[in-house]
């Protein structure tokens, strides 16, 4: 959150453009207006509260519904007059009961698309975390880390084989399937696929 304390509050007349984008899945979710209080308050509380210029009073986003959206970074742009917030939203964002304030039409970029791996990734801690029965992740960390090295295992031969023997659908299934449990052998031993991927940026930059 640094940078908060450089912004220019001036040039909106004291109020600057907050941007909320989905921390997981990159998706914007909203824009909203924030005044020197909305920022304290959402800073102070962790969920996202603006200005209502109809209202003309601080409200927290989610404050009826439920819905709220828990802060996980605050930046600042170039400039200091606008702000962007990673959140994590707890249920639809938009009044009308879609994803984000830009309908569920919107066009998913692809880093929404690759961005899904984070929601895979949320999915999985929660299993770990809850190990709700009838669970396939949950009978997989029950069974111990030889069993989940072994579906990785099987699940890369099976994708070696319907590489060369079968057609795109299958690749792509199968490939799904080995993502998934090699996400889960890394969160079970503590690591994620964030630190996977922080290695293969660091390796394209030796390059």
């Amino acid at each position: 959150m640094s940078g908060l304390d450089a912004l220019d509050w001036d040039k909106g007349q004291g109020l600057l453009p907050a941007i909320v984008q989905d921390d997981v899945n990159g998706a914007v979710l909203m824009l909203g207006y924030m005044n020197r209080e909305a920022l304290a308050a959402t800073q102070a509380s962790g969920r996202v509260t603006f200005f209502s210029r109809s209202k003309q009073r601080l409200w927290t986003k989610g404050e009826t519904s439920g819905h709220f959206l828990e802060v996980r970074t605050i930046a600042v742009d170039c400039d200091g007059d606008a702000l962007l917030i990673l959140a994590h939203p707890l249920g639809p964002v938009c009044h009308r009961g879609t994803l984000t304030c830009f309908g569920a039409d919107a066009a998913q970029t692809a880093a929404q698309a690759y961005g899904f791996l984070g929601v895979l990734t949320r999915t999985i801690r929660q299993r770990i975390a809850a190990r709700p029965p009838g669970s396939y992740t949950a009978k997989l960390l029950d069974e111990g880390p030889r069993r989940m090295a072994q579906k990785v295992g099987e699940e890369g031969l099976e994708l070696a084989l319907a590489s060369v023997a079968q057609g795109d659908a299958e690749v792509i299934a199968e490939a799904a399937d080995l993502l998934y449990h090699v996400t889960l052998l890394l969160e079970a031993k503590g690591l994620s696929l964030a630190q996977v991927a922080d290695e293969l940026a660091a390796r394209g930059r030796g390059e």
